[in-house]
């Protein structure tokens, strides 16, 4: 089970350019400057770079699809939230 999960994200306001996006980056654009380019978060200036976070921190949508990645490198669907749809890159894990 993880402890804890570290991540990057992309925040944009709806679930077709999340879409787009995401289909851009698994054909091979860089996630960290795409973030850079489009997120509305401020984290987008580092990449989107969360840092490490345990349960219970993130919202519970953003973090259930967080901590269901499987490998470094993995990047989820779009996930809703209230501050948008949001593009989630595992970064790294600590497993208890």
């Amino acid at each position: 089970m993880r402890k804890e999960v570290r991540a990057s994200h992309i925040l944009v306001k709806t679930k077709e350019e999340a879409d787009k996006l995401r289909q851009e980056i698994l054909e091979g654009k860089d996630f960290e400057k795409v973030a850079a380019e489009v997120s509305l978060c401020p984290s987008g200036r580092e990449g989107g770079d969360l840092g490490f976070f345990k349960q219970g921190v993130m919202v519970k949508p953003f973090e259930d699809a967080a901590f269901a990645l499987k490998e470094i490198g993995d990047i989820s669907e779009p996930v809703e939230t209230q501050f948008g749809w949001h593009l989630i890159k595992l970064t790294g894990f600590i497993d208890e």
